[in-house]
């Protein structure tokens, strides 16, 4: 299983990076995890523009979701070889309305599921292709799932956004790799229910027992470093922040 960095600034794209997606492959199978603000552009440094098998949106703010958007008229638009058949899309109740609304302007209501077959997500586990995946609600304003991959005896959890939850911990046990969000900054902001800071991803990559944190979805007015260093001071594991490009393999 290979993991790629496709974007991974938290809440606006930075000068460097577009916000979250990342690139899961194995047995030629490639799962995309969110399509944040200037994904689709990065993605194409990676694989073709129809290349993927099926796309999981862990929530429906713009940083995670809004370049579906841009998606939709590169499948539906497409002059070479016609429309793109459905590809599976896995998100939250309210999907498909979130994204026509989003779009403002499409032929019929019903034309983003021409070419998105939308899915529904709930906590459970089951199968996306040849990976086994499983989904667990997060501690987010709004309905957000975060997500656990696994394929040949290799594991990886990607938090989505979060505050501190004991699901996530769950979710992330012994996994080779924890990609975790660490939005705020010790000290700063302390806001229950929306965002972890680094030294809480650390706590969580310890508890979870996790081979490997990276920590992502970080804004560009946060001090990434900072929050490496404190997410360093609680978990003694190999442990990095997100960037673009980066390639894991598992």
């Amino acid at each position: 299983m290979k993991l790629t960095v496709v974007g991974c600034s938290g809440s606006f794209p930075a000068a460097g990076s577009a916000c979250s997606s990342y690139l899961v492959e194995a047995d030629g199978f490639r799962l995309l995890l969110d399509m944040g603000n200037g994904a689709l552009g990065e993605l194409q440094r990676h694989i073709g523009l129809y290349d993927l098998d099926a796309i999981f949106l862990s929530h429906l703010h713009a940083d995670h979701c809004i370049d579906m958007c841009a998606y939709f008229v590169a499948r539906y638009y497409r002059y070479e070889g016609g429309r793109c058949d459905a590809i599976p899309v896995y998100g939250p109740e309210g999907t498909e309305q979130r994204l026509t609304t989003a779009y403002d302007d499409t032929p019929s209501d019903k034309s983003m599921s021409e070419v998105f077959d939308f899915r529904t997500l709930e906590p459970g586990t089951f199968d996306i292709g040849p990976l086994t995946v499983r989904t667990e609600r997060m501690a987010h304003p709004v309905d957000t799932f975060g997500i656990r991959v696994e394929h040949g005896g290799s594991s990886l959890a990607y938090s989505a956004d979060t505050g501190a939850d004991d699901t996530l911990v769950d979710l992330a046990r012994g996994t080779d790799l924890f990609l975790c969000e660490a939005a705020f900054t010790d000290g700063k902001e302390d806001i229950a229910g929306l965002h972890l800071n680094g030294r809480e991803a650390g706590e969580h990559a310890v508890r979870a027992g996790t081979k490997r944190l990276v920590l992502t979805h970080i804004p560009p007015w946060t001090d990434a470093r900072r929050n490496l260093e404190d997410a360093r001071e609680v978990y003694a594991g190999p442990s990095e922040l997100a960037v673009p490009g980066a390639v894991y393999e598992l």
